[in-house]
């Protein structure tokens, strides 16, 4: 009996070849490749998936520091003419002096142009700290971990710390000034090891307690109308009311005194509140309808738990955003919406940071208020940072029964020398982003997924014409903290 010979083998797929020569090569020996049971592709795939639920930091986080005003003040300011159609040169009225009120609304159009310069520095700010952040986790501590600026530090920084266009305690440059020493505390701390020890000895409560209050906080500010889809206003009854008017029926509000002789003024140490109070129109908002279209989608997909969830909901409320002629285009017909549009329409453009890269000031060293922001920041990174690495090592498997993961140190130290970079460069403290989660669920157990993401990262610095148009209206940063809070409430044991 003549006996069949065996079929032959199939012939491994490009991809399989690829990832057996990555596994076998100096690149697959020192990121562990075979030993995390991960292959090159599907480290991609992972820090692919971690930067596109992440992407919206980019251009958020910029946008709520400027909230602050950022290097911006009232030199910046220009002479207007009473009669607002004619220029300065051909006024034939009262030529009006810029004074503090030019920085809120109605916001002087030389304020305005010199935010614009911030958000554009900010965002390339927040890039290159968040670059730096992976590459360092990537390459040193060999963990699938994102790092960027913070949603819920941001939101402190800029609201309450230095408040909305300069109107707090502390200077935008001081507010930075703060997070660098904050930063250089930290990395002492994590480079002598005290960080992993303070970690272990802080109760579990606290732990949850913090973050699911800075998840509050960010839904809160999320719901307003300055960075959100502007669902509340302000009432004098409640503090706070539905709202989600036009933003032709918004006014602002400031606390004034009415003088014997009848002069109104403002009321000393009194700053005049960003559109707040609706005279009407409640619920009628295309730009909140919008936004609760992206918050739908957004919420669907974390239901059915779709991948990249948050960032369908975003693109889709920034692609019709970018649409003119309409009630919710990002691109009016204004002077300003005009020559925003002229410079999207570049879509390859590299910006340089002008101005608040360095712009750290200590002039405030020795106030309370000063030392007031500094510990918080550090409170907060302590516990809040420290958390979220502990909750990614342990969702990727990587922790042992003392409660330790290996690439430990250079994970703290990672963190930690972002913050102090970041500060530099202009931006609020950088933490470990809890959507690596995403990169993880895809697979990713290798610093590989980091240097992706860290490779995404550097293109941006290349398409920030189109990154400084993404909108804030999907709802996705609010959405994301909000069920953050919620997972920490549950119990902390469940991620992403």
């Amino acid at each position: 009996m003549v006996m069949e010979a065996p079929p032959p083998a199939a012939k491994p797929s490009h991809l399989t070849r690829l990832n057996t020569y990555v596994a076998k090569s100096r690149v697959g020996k020192r990121f562990k490749l075979t030993e995390r049971n991960s292959t090159f592709t599907t480290e991609l795939r992972a820090g692919t998936a971690t930067f596109l639920t992440m992407a919206y930091i980019l251009a958020v986080n910029a946008s709520i520091l400027t909230d602050s005003g950022g290097t911006c003040s009232v030199s910046d300011c220009i002479p207007l003419c009473s009669d607002s159609s004619l220029s300065v040169n051909n006024c034939t009225g009262t030529v009006i002096q810029p004074d503090a009120s030019c920085k809120f609304d109605p916001v002087n159009p030389g304020y305005t142009a010199c935010l614009d310069r911030v958000r554009k520095d900010l965002i390339v700010a927040t890039v290159a700290s968040s670059l730096i952040g992976c590459l360092i986790m990537g390459a040193f501590a060999n963990l699938p971990l994102a790092l960027a600026p913070g949603m819920g530090t941001n939101a402190y920084f800029a609201y309450t710390v230095v408040g909305f266009h300069g109107s707090g305690n502390v200077s935008y440059q001081s507010a930075l000034a703060a997070v660098f020493v904050e930063g250089l505390i930290f990395l002492l701390i994590s480079a002598i090891g005290l960080r992993a020890q303070l970690a272990k000895l802080i109760p579990k409560p606290v732990r949850i307690s913090s973050s699911a209050g800075i998840g509050l906080f960010l839904a809160f500010i999320g719901l307003q109308s300055n960075q959100g889809i502007g669902l509340i206003g302000y009432s004098s009854s409640t503090l706070v009311t539905l709202g989600a008017c036009p933003a032709s029926k918004r006014v602002s509000l400031a606390p004034v005194v009415t003088a014997a002789n009848g002069t109104v003024s403002l009321l000393a140490g009194g700053t005049v509140s960003g559109d707040i109070f609706c005279t009407q129109g409640r619920m009628e908002s295309p730009t909140f309808w919008l936004g609760i279209v992206g918050f739908v989608i957004i919420a669907y997909c974390l239901v059915k738990n779709i991948k990249g969830a948050m960032i369908y909901g975003i693109v889709f409320v920034t692609a019709v955003s970018w649409f003119r002629n309409t009630e919710v285009t990002a691109f009016p017909n204004t002077d300003a919406g005009n020559t925003a549009y002229e410079y999207f329409k570049k879509v390859v453009d590299v910006h340089t940071i002008q101005s608040t890269a360095g712009a750290l000031s200590f002039k405030s060293f020795g106030k309370g208020y000063f030392w007031e922001a500094l510990i918080t920041f550090l409170y907060v990174d302590i516990l809040d940072t420290t958390g979220t690495l502990y909750s990614m090592a342990r969702f990727a498997g990587f922790m042992d029964q003392d409660g330790n993961f290996e690439g430990q140190y250079f994970a703290f130290m990672s963190d930690a020398t972002s913050i102090v970079v970041g500060s530099l460069l202009g931006t609020s403290p950088v933490t470990t982003f809890i959507e690596s989660s995403t990169g993880i669920r895809e697979g990713g157990r290798t610093g590989l997924t980091a240097l992706t993401a860290a490779g995404v990262l550097f293109l941006c610095v290349f398409l920030h014409a189109v990154i400084g148009f993404h909108s804030g209206l999907g709802g996705g940063p609010a959405a994301d903290i909000g069920r953050r809070a919620d997972d920490e409430v549950g119990g902390g044991d469940r991620v992403g």
